[in-house]
């Protein structure tokens, strides 16, 4: 798979930022494989699912339709995402999707359904897939792949920023505790853990900003 691009990382260390202006760069699709798991998670409170059960949670995800879409709108969105036929774009984002993700992302089953989706969209070529497990476990064949690091405290600034810019209050000691239990979580499942692919290349973050990040990926992707 030549010509697709895997960028994974812990939250906040800019994947979806860079990924999207390196696609939008290179001439690529970009897809943002976190929103689909906030769909399956959606879906899942939207039935008023218990998020601890998880056969229920797992038969709801593979029933879904997930559609990703060219943004249609400029509020920050990276894509249009569909759930049967319905727009949940602006759904995904809220506090009590943010607070289940990790959980419903962490069922064998939801991944395996979410992947098998993720496969098929990256078949088609010339994509830049960003997530958690892209390189290791969704596209593994992927030629270019790379994993973005930050230290916790400067993730923690630019989610802060992130959220204060959406008119929303912010406390950046919740922030970064929140980052660090999300990390452990995503480090630590038994399945498709937070691990950098072998053949990855690691960009520390810190100090750079998004164009400067894109700058280097493309240079090591002209290099190769």
């Amino acid at each position: 798979m030549k010509d697709a691009i895997t960028i994974d990382g812990p939250v906040a260390s800019g994947k979806s930022t860079v990924g999207k202006q390196l696609a939008e760069k290179l001439g690529y699709q970009f897809l943002d494989t976190g929103i689909m798991y906030r769909a399956a998670t959606l879906a899942a409170l939207e039935q008023q699912i218990d998020l601890n059960d998880e056969n229920a949670v797992s038969e709801r995800a593979e029933q879904l339709k997930i559609d990703i879409l060219s943004p249609t709108k400029a509020d920050g969105r990276q894509n249009d995402v569909f759930v049967d036929g319905v727009d949940v774009t602006g759904k995904l984002w809220e506090d009590d999707v943010r607070d289940a993700v990790s959980l419903v992302s962490s069922y064998k089953r939801v991944r395996q359904a979410m992947t098998e989706q993720q496969r098929r969209i990256g078949a088609k070529g010339k994509i830049v897939m960003v997530g958690r497990d892209i390189g290791t476990v969704v596209l593994p064949d992927a030629k270019h792949k790379f994993f973005l690091v930050a230290s916790v405290d400067e993730r923690a600034r630019r989610r802060y920023l992130e959220i204060k810019a959406s008119g929303k209050a912010a406390d950046l000691d919740e922030i970064k505790h929140a980052l660090k239990e999300r990390d452990r979580k995503d480090s630590s499942r038994k399945l498709a853990p937070l691990i950098a692919a072998k053949d990855a290349r690691t960009i520390n973050t810190d100090g750079k900003n998004v164009q400067q990040v894109v700058d280097e990926i493309v240079a090591i992707i002209r290099e190769s």
